[in-house]
């Protein structure tokens, strides 16, 4: 049965002018920025803004996730129209490339966070009509943004009235019959993709996407769901080849996503897709000429996992360097990852980012940067850095933040639902928090710019494919870490990453492998005083780095150099 219907949100603020940014794309005015409520242009004078032209990969892959209706501080549902004026310019000023919008497809139930689905070609009704929404797409374009969505094929709602479930007074329309059509788990109905209409159905869901609105690609949610009879409930993937080739696997929605791959990378521009898998399916990223189901990247789920586990249950002394690396680089060879730090489930009521669980409740009273940070906060802000550095560098293949954990966001997310008496209070994101100058988040959000600038114009451009990676030491009683990322013969530039995750110890002359000899110099740390560091490694400081003697190596390098390595900081 349906939800009980919410009492309706809060009333919005009085109605406002619109934006300069979305009068300028001359494909809608709206009329109330708060409600999204949108005029279309006259006739004949609607230009949309250009594509960014190969957007998503100027220096890789940098996504930013966020929802429309989370765009400010006050607690209510808000509109595409402020989401391209508060949201989107801050993105682009931040350095990501694309924006991957959640719950971007019509939903009854706000809390499902989008991903119960009832009107599959209409936008998001709650933020603004078809037009606001278009009108957000091109100011996005115009930032050079691309726009990614949150896709739901895996499973629909199962709501009768004002969906697809019963469509035609049967149980079977788009759906299986039976307890083969339901999902255990999420209560909501699974798709025949053997049937050719069901795939027709969703394939021109795809096109209509990309024709009319004009978005850039699609990120395919519960694609672990669909490859498997099983659905992945209960079942723990251990990586051998008969979990992916064997009679659990979903053959007609491996049919399904593989022309689901081929009509987006068909269609003029080419739609970018990236998997929501966890399974590890094999060739899921590879082409589909190669056998491969077509995907272009697939999400490195077991990452932010791993480090909600190392911060939670695991001290400071104990954390295994080896171990980190390994779960950083352990991916499937020529099949493109996005790594990310922590999810947007981590945001939600009854978990916690990795901001709150390192500084919890120290957030709400000495994230002032007007007196010395206590020890947690100290510690906190210092493994946020550390975190996020360390699975943009060495994670993937591309990069995806959610909105507000670059400046490390206090307390969480949590939709208005029965359980909270139908509240909006937490239902924002506040910006606010990272423009305040009197306040600490402001250094997380300038790490996080910096950390993108260096990605995408620096020396090497790690996130492109074919960058190399060399982990040359894994130091578990130093607790270093040190990588490389380019070319050995820097010929499309080299970056040497050290990384000190010690709690106490610092190394004054401190011995790294090299990839050739020369002058070295810092182009980022982690320490610096504009990051909420202490100033302790000089970007002015130039290192010599030196050939090892004949027939020998500083790890397995054929150079080394030497360097102060404070705790807590990366180099």
């Amino acid at each position: 049965p349906p939800p009980p219907r919410p009492p309706p949100p809060p009333p919005p603020p009085p109605a406002t002018a619109a934006t300069a940014a979305i009068a300028a794309t001359s494909a809608a005015v709206p009329s109330d920025p708060s409600t999204g409520s949108a005029k279309a242009a006259a006739a004949g004078s609607a230009t949309p803004t250009p594509r960014p032209a190969q957007g998503h990969a100027a220096g890789g892959l940098r996504i930013y996730e966020c929802h429309a209706g989370l765009a400010g501080d006050e607690p209510r549902v808000h509109s595409y129209a402020e989401l391209a004026e508060r949201v989107l310019p801050r993105v682009a000023a931040l350095g990501y490339n694309a924006v991957q919008l959640m719950g971007a497809v019509e939903h009854a139930y706000y809390a499902s966070f989008g991903y119960l689905i009832n009107g599959f070609f209409a936008p998001a009704g709650r933020s603004g009509d078809p037009e606001a929404f278009k009108a957000m797409v091109d100011v996005a374009h115009g930032l050079g943004l691309a726009v990614v969505i949150d896709l739901v094929h895996a499973h629909a709602s199962s709501n009768v009235a004002d969906g697809l479930n019963g469509y035609d007074g049967s149980d079977s329309c788009f759906f299986h019959e039976g307890g083969k059509g339901r999902h255990s788990a999420w209560g909501s109905r699974l798709f025949a993709y053997g049937r050719p209409p069901v795939t027709a159905f969703l394939l021109a869901n795809l096109r209509f996407w990309v024709e009319e609105y004009r978005v850039d690609g699609f990120r395919f949610d519960g694609v672990t769901s669909m490859l498997y009879h099983h659905h992945g409930i209960g079942h723990a993937f251990t990586g051998s080849y008969d979990e992916y080739f064997g009679a659990d696997v979903d053959g007609e929605a491996v049919s399904y996503l593989t022309l689901a791959n081929l009509l987006c990378h068909c269609l003029d521009p080419p739609a970018l897709t990236v998997a929501e898998d966890v399974s590890g399916m094999a060739t899921l990223c590879r082409p589909v000429r190669e056998g491969g189901v077509g995907f272009d990247f697939r999400l490195a789920m077991g990452v932010p996992d791993e480090w909600i586990r190392l911060v939670k249950d695991v001290s400071d002394e104990d954390w295994d360097v080896g171990h980190i690396a390994h779960v950083l680089t352990d991916r499937r060879w020529q099949e493109k990852c996005v790594a990310y730090a922590e999810s947007h489930d981590q945001a939600l009521v009854g978990d916690k980012t990795l901001a709150f669980r390192l500084m919890d409740a120290a957030m709400y009273s000495d994230m002032t940067a007007l007196r010395p940070a206590p020890p947690v906060i100290e510690r906190g802000i210092a493994l946020h850095k550390l975190i996020r550095l360390l699975t943009h560098a060495l994670g993937g293949e591309g990069w995806l933040g959610f909105m507000g954990n670059e400046f490390g966001h206090p307390e969480w997310l949590d939709f208005p639902r029965e359980g909270n008496g139908w509240s909006y209070h937490y239902a924002r994101r506040q910006y606010s928090l990272a423009a305040d100058e009197t306040l600490r988040y402001r250094f997380l959000e300038a790490f996080e710019a910096a950390l993108h600038a260096l990605a995408a114009s620096g020396p090497c451009q790690w996130l492109v494919p074919g960058t190399s990676t060399y982990v040359s030491r894994k130091q578990n009683g130093d607790k270093v870490l040190v990588f490389e990322r380019g070319t050995a013969d820097g010929a499309r530039g080299c970056l040497v990453f050290a990384v000190n995750l010690h709690p106490t110890q610092s190394f004054p002359d401190y011995r790294i492998g090299a990839p050739f000899e020369g002058e070295w110099r810092p182009v980022l740390t982690s320490d610096a005083g504009a990051f909420g560091g202490h100033d302790r490694v000089s970007t002015d400081t130039v290192h010599h780095a030196t050939r090892c003697d004949a027939g020998s190596t500083f790890d397995d390098r054929p150079a080394e150099m030497q360097l102060y390595l404070p705790s807590r900081t990366a180099v």
